[in-house]
């Protein structure tokens, strides 16, 4: 039997990312911050190594033990907030775990934590997995093919598109093209591109959200949505024909293209759910701008509920104690409330 029809609290798997990095601090710092997790909400456990996070308690003077388990079902009936839960991927060395300097065997760990993770997701053992972070070209240079988490976890689940939304207590945005240079977007953008975007963003407030008819505004690409050609044809070519073919599905409100210079200040005040962004930096800008420590990465267009935290290594301030765990805090929050979401919509 899955585990999800025997336990009502979703059970969720933390990847511990690079062990030399600020993820298996902000592990601890979240544990210590939200240990109503273990009681109500959700149950989280780390998916990693012991040492990087025993380390991390010592050098955080943290009232927390670690609990080795074997299997996700031993958390049932767990609800003690000075425990941390592990399962194990391999056990490293303090040699392997020096602050800012990944080794092959951390590499390895980081990968074998995030495709253990979404193998137990997708046997329906666990609810949600939430990643913390890799650095990519460490990993590249480990023979990792794959440019990043995401593009990894789409490979291992088979999904045929999979949309990038990072999401705030007040703004949420979804990307149509991700790690792209600017001068290349305009010739990524196609109808058919941007309708699959808009599809998948408008079918996750639904379902993921639990938002009935979800209004999602689409931006435009070029200064003022290109004032009628003027600034720019992308809008009437590309933008505005995907708007319509999207416009069909009585489930959503879709609109656009709207003038980005405006247009999330109107989705921060209430006026849309979600934002489609044309490409990284329009909609990151305004989301980190205001929601810096609590946005969370939703792969939206996953079979499993996947959230990771908004922030990188942050090689320069591991070791120090000050890395925040907020983002941590809401991924793992939203993850449940993506779970939740998913059963009621099944």
């Amino acid at each position: 039997m899955p585990r999800t029809a025997q336990l009502d609290q979703p059970l969720i798997a933390i990847t511990m990312g690079d062990p030399c990095g600020v993820g298996p601090e902000v592990i601890v710092k979240a544990f210590i911050s939200r240990p109503a997790w273990l009681s109500g909400g959700s149950t989280p456990f780390v998916m990693g190594s012991v040492l990087p996070i025993t380390r991390a308690i010592d050098l955080l003077g943290a009232k927390l033990v670690v609990r080795t388990i074997s299997s996700p079902t031993e958390l049932r009936g767990l609800q003690d907030p000075g425990v941390i839960p592990i399962l194990s991927r391999g056990e490293l060395t303090p040699g392997d775990i020096v602050f800012g300097r990944p080794t092959p065997a951390a590499c390895k760990m980081a990968v074998d934590a995030i495709q253990a993770s979404v193998g137990l997701a997708l046997q329906g053992e666990i609810d949600a997995v939430c990643t913390c972070p890799v650095n990519k070209a460490r990993l590249h240079e480990n023979g990792f093919p794959f440019p990043g988490h995401t593009e990894f976890i789409k490979d291992l689940a088979g999904a045929a598109e999979v949309i990038m939304m990072l999401a705030g207590p007040r703004l949420r945005v979804s990307l149509a093209t991700i790690h792209e240079p600017v001068s290349t977007v305009p010739g990524l953008l196609s109808a058919e591109r941007l309708h699959t975007a808009i599809r998948i963003t408008s079918e996750a407030m639904l379902r993921d959200f639990g938002i009935k008819f979800p209004r999602v505004a689409v931006a435009g690409l070029n200064p003022h949505a290109g004032e009628a050609g003027r600034f720019g044809r992308e809008e009437i070519e590309v933008i505005e024909p995907a708007v319509r073919g999207a416009a069909g599905d009585r489930r959503y409100r879709i609109s656009g293209p709207w003038p980005p210079d405006t247009l999330f200040h109107r989705a921060f005040n209430g006026e849309f759910d979600a934002v489609v962004a044309m490409y990284h930096d329009q909609g990151l800008i305004p989301i980190k701008l205001v929601h810096f420590n609590e946005a969370v990465n939703v792969s939206l267009g996953l079979p499993i509920v996947r959230t990771s935290v908004d922030h990188g290594t942050a090689y320069d301030i591991a070791g120090t104690g000050t890395a925040h765990p907020g983002s941590l805090i809401a991924a793992v929050e939203l993850a449940a409330r993506i779970a939740q979401n998913r059963r009621i919509a099944q």
